[in-house]
């Protein structure tokens, strides 16, 4: 039996168990610490980490198996998604031995959550905008300022909070940051909910009011931040996750149009999206390559990204307007997740950075700008 075929009869199985129901957007607000640990213990977490950290020591083209699964299938990967996806690979390439012996077996275990500690009130998209300082003192580091859109900062442990050391240089404005772990039930931290609307909880405000952070929290070179996080945001936005939150929706739509015995012209518009799809993917497994090759393939991951989150949203809307379903959470499968995907759509292109960013991001790359 193959890898994939491995992770779709567990799939069968948790299904048929009644232990998850289907749902879009499963990466960000699919939270089931119980379903993670299912995964770790079938090695499913922490794919790619090495043996003597608790991890697969497995190739990556393997991880991206199991995360094109489990993100078809509409699975509650978001407790340790974060961990998996950028944390570790993170503390791999910059961390110290001692960070890696502490978070990465825990990891692998599937019982430590990590939150992304980048965005700001007034710097989304825009980092070097960031306010977020660390003054340094004996043995650390204060930290004080405010994060948002924190998904699951309220149950993770800790999330890498990118932070300015420096005073700022308006002649370079990417210079002078730092990444810090905060622990995220330390003294001094307050985490506030962000209700979506329909009164669902994952996103957070972190306010860090003069939160002490141990010097051995300082994630790779002090006031190399920035080239850090670079890094770090090629494996946020280019993973499978950025066009495949919508294929539960695809699927269920599909086969609601099959029973009903869907006209040419719609199952040809269906065709199209598939194609989409099949490119998308060839485009996140080339920057996948890339990443395992230790290179920062930040425009080819924003260009997955940009074109991967316009592709989710319209997969919603064409398959509502082919089925002629309503949204409603209450409904059958579909009509549930169709309204789920609605309602989430509006931030498919705005986190992970807007797609007018990224599209900045690439033009300069390309010279157009």
């Amino acid at each position: 039996m193959t890898l994939r075929d491995e992770v779709r009869e567990f799939l069968r199985e948790e299904l048929a168990a009644h232990r998850f129901v289907p749902s879009a957007d499963c990466w960000l607000s699919g939270w089931d610490e119980q379903f993670t640990k299912r995964l770790a213990a079938r090695g499913w977490v922490g794919m790619t980490i090495p043996a003597e950290y608790g991890g697969g020591g497995r190739p990556p083209s393997d991880r991206y198996i199991v995360v094109e699964e489990l993100v078809a299938a509409g699975a509650p990967v978001a407790a340790h998604w974060v961990a998996d996806r950028q944390v570790a690979p993170t503390l791999l390439r910059f961390g110290t031995e001692e960070q890696r012996e502490q978070f990465l077996p825990a990891i692998c275990a599937g019982e430590c959550y990590f939150g992304i500690g980048m965005s700001e009130p007034d710097a989304g998209s825009d980092l070097a905008g960031l306010r977020s300082r660390a003054e340094k003192v004996d043995g650390g580091w204060v930290v004080s300022g405010t994060k948002l859109w924190t998904s699951g900062a309220h149950k993770a442990h800790a999330f890498i909070a990118l932070v300015r050391t420096a005073p700022l240089d308006p002649d370079h404005r990417h210079a002078g940051f730092s990444q810090l772990i905060v622990e995220l039930r330390a003294a001094g931290v307050t985490i506030r909910p962000i209700y979506s609307m329909t009164g669902d909880h994952h996103f957070n405000e972190v306010r860090l009011n003069e939160v002490f952070v141990p010097d051995e929290m300082a994630v790779g070179e002090v006031g190399n931040g920035w080239q850090q996080v670079t890094a770090e945001l090629a494996f946020e936005r280019s993973g499978p996750e950025r066009f495949l939150s919508t294929l539960p929706v695809l699927r269920a739509g599909a086969e609601r149009m099959r029973a009903a015995g869907a006209d040419p012209t719609s199952a040809v518009e269906l065709g199209a999206l598939v194609m989409r799809l099949a490119a998308l993917r060839a485009m996140s497994r080339r920057v996948a390559a890339a990443l395992d090759r230790g290179a920062a393939p930040a425009v080819q991951a924003a260009m997955v990204k940009d074109a991967g989150t316009r592709y989710e949203s319209q997969v919603t809307d064409v398959v509502r307007r082919l089925t002629g379903v309503s949204a409603d959470p209450g409904g059958d499968p579909l009509q549930a997740m169709l309204a789920e995907a609605i309602v989430h759509a509006p931030g498919f292109t705005l986190r992970g950075g807007t797609n007018e960013v990224l599209r900045g991001v690439i033009a300069r790359e390309l010279g157009l700008r």
